[in-house]
């Protein structure tokens, strides 16, 4: 069985939506910047993590504004562009017909969530969910996720939705590894146990 990695961008304290459920505070210090020569410590640092992953899972939410903008995303610009071109992606929903990406398609799993993500997780040796923070509470109520990996923002918020269910309760993690960047941006990467 493969791993199931959950990555959100997160606030400083802790939040992956504002109030209103938007998610401009990444705009305020923005993730990723390309440098003269070649990508920022941010996006170099996401583009090596993104070596060791197999797949890419959505929520319909998630997906729509992905597929809004990360199929015609200039590598040039956005590093990370490539690598989610070139990564198999699956949309979790019951809703969709299909998950139309650019000139390819999404897979679109339907069904109970936490048994189709299993299935998905037996495919692949590592599977990314993004954001996605409705199914990504299912999952952590499943108990599917191995991993979480959280990439903060220097930005604080105030209020807004927390990355994890409410209803979770205490969960051990195990640190696995940090990384502080000049810029503010913190990678957090842990295990659950």
């Amino acid at each position: 069985m493969g791993r199931l990695i959950v990555e959100q961008i997160v606030s400083a304290d802790g939040y992956a939506a504002d109030a209103d459920g938007g998610i401009g505070f990444f705009a305020t210090a923005p993730v990723g910047a390309v440098e003269a020569g070649g990508p920022g410590p941010v996006d170099r640092e996401q583009l090596a993590w993104l070596a060791g992953v197999d797949a890419i899972l959505l929520g319909k939410n998630t997906y729509r504004m992905f597929a809004d903008y990360w199929p015609s995303a200039d590598p040039a610009v956005e590093p990370v562009a490539e690598p989610i071109a070139r990564l198999p992606k699956h949309v979790v929903s019951n809703t969709l017909e299909r998950a139309p990406w650019g000139d390819d398609e999404a897979d679109v799993l339907r069904g109970d969530a936490a048994a189709s993500v299993a299935r998905l997780t037996d495919r692949f040796d590592a599977t990314v969910l993004w954001g996605s923070l409705t199914l990504a509470d299912a999952l952590f109520e499943a108990g599917l996720v191995d991993e979480l990996r959280l990439r903060v923002v220097p930005v604080l918020i105030g209020t807004g939705r927390s990355f994890t269910p409410t209803a979770l309760g205490p969960r051990p993690l195990a640190l696995d590894h940090t990384v502080a960047h000049p810029s503010g941006h913190v990678s957090l990467h842990y295990r659950l146990r």
